[in-house]
Formats: structure tokens, sequence, C-alpha cells
């Protein structure tokens, strides 16, 4: 009885898996399909729009002084141009951004600070104050880390001579890519997402999403899908949504790229990680019932069902490491298990996302991809070892489990002889890290029984579970343990206060 019950679970698990694995395939096939197929603008406008430049800001710093810098080189008229710092910090930052600002305003241009002492809203909430006094009919929103180029603006306006696009986002580009082995893998993660999954969306007339930053949204499409709310961790992912639904269409330009900072510690990227987590749980309960309701083609509802759904992938996962002892059995390894247990899981788990990662790379550095694929199975390492920390995300969203919208740290990092050890902003502390030892020492038992039994198949793959378990439990330890060295790690001089 109990073996039929393990049975069962383990391939509903299996089969919630596949399902996944098989949307990932489909993501790489639009794309390749459509990857020739840039979009165009309509027409230009023979009289530029005015636009507000938004800069929600909190303790930033290491990196505010940096994006101000950027913002007043957009080659852009300044009388067409109007720039709002949106300032929720509670340290120096207010002081560094005021001084950048007044010199700013005195070289002519347009800019003002808005300084709230209540962060209700948090992030959304800072945008939408910013509404109130924003005179420009188009709003690019860009975060603290982001550097755009002097024309990303000229690139971008004349998309919207087309009146029902609503929004136009740019591809991020990683500043600190070879800071060290987890912002390598951290970058192959995000160009898989934003260079596949964002073009193949976008021009297979399927819902895609602003990415939160390096995008600009017209002013009318904010406040006809109801403005920025923050009733998820996720305000972006909620208003593309509600505005798609509305029938405004949005563009990707996957060749325009804002160069952006990746996190450098572990922790960061796993706080990072458990917003987007929650916050896209979040977003599915509140608008997927809204999708199905609407009148809307069947492919569009599917896609976007897997697409606010992808996250639950990592509950399965998480199922599936507790699953996992059974699939090993006594040491007889007959060939049915081979075919029947070890083979579908490889096919399902790890090769649908090999594909993925591998296609963006190759379209990315067709001269060098070989090279960056090297990492693959540290990028599916990573994956797996995140399964617990997105599974606590997954499960707060459910339940309701209300958290902050919690930042994720920026030090300004864009070589490798800086260090984040001492800067001011520190991830908080929590058990997470023990628990994914744990899982740590029990696949390395599991890898050990494989091993001993000639299960090779199945060894190949517990070495992902057990390198990627161990992998995020030290990084994320190293905190507490000034002394304990490791890839990852910075070994730096200190940032300067």
């Amino acid at each position: 009885m109990g073996n039929t019950i393990w049975t069962i679970c383990y391939f509903v698990v299996l089969f919630g898996l596949s399902l996944y694995g098989l949307h990932r395939y489909v993501i790489v096939y639009l794309f390749l399909k459509n990857r020739n197929k840039p979009p165009q603008p309509k027409a230009t406008f023979d009289k530029l729009p005015k636009v507000t430049v938004q800069l929600p800001i909190f303790n930033e710093m290491y990196v505010v002084e940096r994006l101000l810098k950027s913002v007043a080189a957009l080659d852009y008229p300044r009388e067409l141009l109007q720039v709002q710092v949106l300032d929720d910090s509670t340290d120096e930052t207010t002081k560094i951004a005021a001084e950048r600002v007044t010199e700013l305003k005195a070289a002519g241009l347009d800019i003002e600070l808005v300084h709230r002492t209540d962060r209700t809203g948090f992030k959304a909430g800072a945008l939408e104050a910013g509404m109130k006094s924003a005179t420009g009919e188009f709003v690019l929103i860009l975060d603290a880390d982001f550097v755009p180029a002097p024309d990303m603006l000229r690139k971008t306006i004349h998309f919207f001579t087309d009146p029902k696009i609503g929004m136009i986002q740019t591809r991020w580009g990683h500043l600190n890519r070879t800071y060290s082995l987890l912002t390598r893998v951290q970058a192959m993660f995000l160009d898989g997402h934003l260079l596949l999954e964002q073009t193949a969306r976008s021009r297979a007339g399927r819902f895609f999403n602003f990415n939160g930053t390096a995008g600009l949204w017209r002013r009318s499409c904010v406040s006809d899908a109801g403005g920025w709310q923050h009733d998820t961790l996720t305000e972006d992912l909620d208003l593309s949504y509600r505005a798609q639904l509305k029938g405004w269409r949005f563009i990707f330009l996957p060749n325009l790229v804002t160069p952006a900072e990746l996190p450098v510690d572990m922790n960061g990227f796993k706080s990072q990680q458990h917003r987007w987590t929650k916050g896209s749980i979040q977003t599915c309960i509140k608008l997927l019932p809204a999708v199905w309701k609407a009148k809307l083609p069947l492919l569009v509802k599917f896609e976007a069902t897997a697409h606010l759904t992808s996250n639950y992938a990592y509950l399965l996962l998480f199922f599936l490491c507790i699953l996992m002892h059974p699939a090993t059995g006594d040491g007889s390894h007959h060939p049915w298990q081979i075919w029947l247990v070890d083979i579908p899981i490889y096919l399902s788990a790890s090769l649908p996302a090999a594909v993925f990662y591998i296609c963006a790379q190759r379209e990315l550095y067709p001269k060098s991809w070989i090279k960056e694929i090297i990492l693959l199975p540290m990028v599916l390492a990573l994956g797996i070892g995140l399964a617990i920390n997105n599974t606590r995300a997954v499960l707060e969203a459910m339940f309701g489990h209300q958290s902050e919208f919690t930042r994720t740290p920026k030090y300004g990092i864009q070589s490798r002889t800086q260090s984040w050890k001492k800067a001011r902003y520190v991830p908080m502390k929590t058990m997470l890290p023990f628990i994914e030892l744990a899982f740590a020492i029990y696949f390395s038992y599991l890898l050990g029984f494989a091993v001993a039994h000639g299960q090779w198949l199945n060894a190949a793959f517990l070495s992902l579970f057990l390198v990627g378990f161990t992998y995020v439990a030290l990084c994320s330890l190293a905190q507490w343990m000034p002394n304990l060295r490791f890839p990852g790690r910075d070994t730096g001089a200190p940032l300067a206060a």
C-alpha cells in the first residue's frame, strides 16, 4: 500500500514537472520561429512627446550617483524631460541624492526629489505617488542599479506612435556578469528569461510582462489598467496583466540592452528570488481567473496559465526531493526502473532546461557560446538549490502570508577587485541555510547509495541536487562565517562607505 501511494505521488510530481518542461520547448519553438521578425515603429513623432523618468530608490547609497549621472546623460530634449527621484530611503542616500539633484537642477534639468517617510505600498506606492506630479505623456522607470544608454529614449519612444502600444521593455544587461561564479550563473538564468521568454511571448502575441524597470509606459495605459497596486510583491507583473486584459499591446526589444548590477551575495539573490516567486504566485491567484473569463484565444490563455503558474514547479521540485529516496530502491535497479523512472525524470527535469539555456547563450554569443555553457551543470544545480527558498515563497503566497517588499542590496560592484562583505546593506539571516545543508547531507547519502549499486544515470542526476544544495547553503552561511572561502564569494577590497 505504501509503495502504491509513493508511486502515485512520484508520477504525479513527474507529470507536473514534465508539463513545465514541455512549456520550455514551446518557448524555444516560438522564439526560433519569430526571432527574425523584429518589431518596427508604426511611424515617427513629428514632435517628440514629453517623458517623465521615475527613479524609485530605497537605501541605495552605493549606486544612486551612478544612476543620476546616467539619467542626466540621456539624449533627449531637456524641455521634454522630467526626472522624479522617488526616494523612500532611511539612510544617507537621501542626502547624496539631494546634493546631486541640486547640481543637476542648476545645470538645467527638470528634476525633483520626492522623499516619502511613509513607505506605504513600497515601490508600487512610490510609483503611484510620483504619478500625481508627473507631467510626461510617457514614463520611463529605472531601478537604482540600472545604467541606461544615452540613446535609450530615442530608440524606444517612436513605437508609441501606435496608439495601441502601452509599454516598451528593453532587455537587461549585466554590469558585473564576470564578477564571480554566482553572477555568471545568474546572468545565464536571466538571459534565458529575458531573451527567449520575452521575445517569444511578445512576437507570438502572448501576454508578457514589464520587468519592473528599464521600460517605458504610456501613462494613459497605466491609468486605464487601474494604476500601480501593491497587493502583490510583483507590481510589474500585476499591472502588465491588467493592462493586457484591457487590450493594450506591449513590445519587447531584445537588441536594446539596459545594463544593471546582479546580486553578488547568495542571501541577496535568494531574497530577490523569494520576492519574485511569491509575487508571481500572488498575481496568479489574483488574475488567472480573469484571464480565463476574458475573450482571448485559447492559446493565449494556456500560455498565460503556464506563465503565471510557472513557479509552482519549485513546489513540485521540493516534493521530488522528498520522494527521491524510494526511487533508489533497495539496490536492485531493474531495467524497467531505468525506463520508467530514471530516463523520464531526466527528460522532464533536466533536458528541457538545458536546451532552453543553451539556446539563449548560442543566440547571445554565437562565437563563444560553447565557453558559456560549460557552466550549464551549475545553472541546473543552482536552480535545484533554490527549491527550498522558493517553495517557501510559493507556500506563503498560497496561504496569504503577508510580507514586506524586501529590496535586493546593490553595492555598485562592477570589478572583481571590489568587495561587498563590509557593505552597509546586508540581507537578513534566516534558518534556511541549515535546512539546505540538511538536504545536501541527505543527497550525499543518496548519491553514495546510487554509486554503490551501479545506478550511474541516477547518480549523475543526484549529483546536481548535492551540488546545488551544498553550494546554496555554504554561500548563504558565508555571511555568518567571515573566514569561509569558496567559489562565488568575493575576496576584493571593501567598498567605500
